[in-house]
């Protein structure tokens, strides 16, 4: 029968519209036999790209993550250049020499306000040198190492620095009170001419600090009449809590040395080869 129809074919055109008949059934047939390796494909291009999407979101994060660590970086070094220029800027306004210094660790002890730094004796730095900040003073060097140089804060109940008033030169002590934002004036009298708001500058006297730098501003005074002397505090103009950068203050002439300084053995060293 295959012969037949095909030998019919060949000479005539009666079987055409057989043929247009029966190839519905059979697209029919074909495409419910092609479905199933159709849809197993469709399956696994959609897992494909599912995988791939998921692989491209994992590194899309990571990228995310990295340049927000990268941007909170960059905000950090903006605001330490932002810290230097204010450093470098009270330095030219101190017209003394200076060198900066920047923060290691910090001791808050109830009872004891210390600070580290990353400058010592090599550097030239010694003991009862004035350390500042761009708004005010921070202490003094009370032991000055090798590599580093512990500062004693003006709020450590230990210190005592000899401050004015700015606006009649009133001169008292100002005592750290152990408490990092607040100072204490515990030798002035019911009566002193003294007001919220007055700024406290260094008196010079004492011969540490120089006369001039911005000590702290009275923000509470008690009057009391049954007592000699008036409770007052005041607030420190340094960030004694927040500076990381600190400026180590040389009053005399002599020239600060640009390089660490050698040891005494490196130049007993030297002298003995020369």
């Amino acid at each position: 029968m295959s012969i037949a129809f095909l030998a019919v074919e060949h000479k005539s055109t009666h079987l055409d519209r057989l043929r247009d008949a029966l190839s519905v059934p059979v697209y029919l047939v074909q495409r419910l036999i092609d479905w199933p390796l159709h849809e197993a494909k469709e399956a696994v291009e959609t897992i494909k790209s599912l995988y791939a999407i998921k692989e491209e979101n994992q590194r899309l994060k990571q990228e995310q993550l990295i340049y927000k660590t990268q941007l909170l970086k960059f905000s950090a070094v903006e605001q330490e250049n932002i810290r230097l220029r204010a450093l470098l800027e009270k330095s030219f306004e101190l017209g003394e020499q200076v060198l900066v210094a920047e923060l290691l660790s910090v001791n808050l002890a109830p009872f004891e306000h210390v600070v580290v730094v990353n400058k010592g004796s090599r550097f030239g730095v010694h003991p009862k040198q004035p350390v500042l900040d761009a708004y005010g003073v921070v202490g003094q060097v009370f032991r000055a190492l090798p590599l580093s140089s512990e500062i004693m804060l003006i709020t450590d109940p230990s210190h005592a620095i000899p401050v004015q008033i700015n606006r009649n030169g009133l001169r008292t002590i100002a005592i750290g009170s152990g408490q990092i934002n607040r100072l204490s004036l515990p030798y002035l009298p019911n009566n002193a001419d003294i007001k919220i708001g007055d700024l406290l500058i260094t008196s010079g006297l004492g011969g540490t600090f120089s006369q001039g730098y911005p000590v702290a501003v009275v923000d509470e005074i008690t009057r009391q009449p049954n007592k000699p002397f008036a409770e007052i505090y005041a607030t420190p103009k340094a960030q004694l809590n927040r500076s990381r950068e600190l400026l180590i203050v040389w009053s005399s002439e002599a020239a600060i040395p640009l390089i660490p300084l050698q040891s005494e053995t490196e130049t007993a060293v030297e002298n003995h080869v020369r």
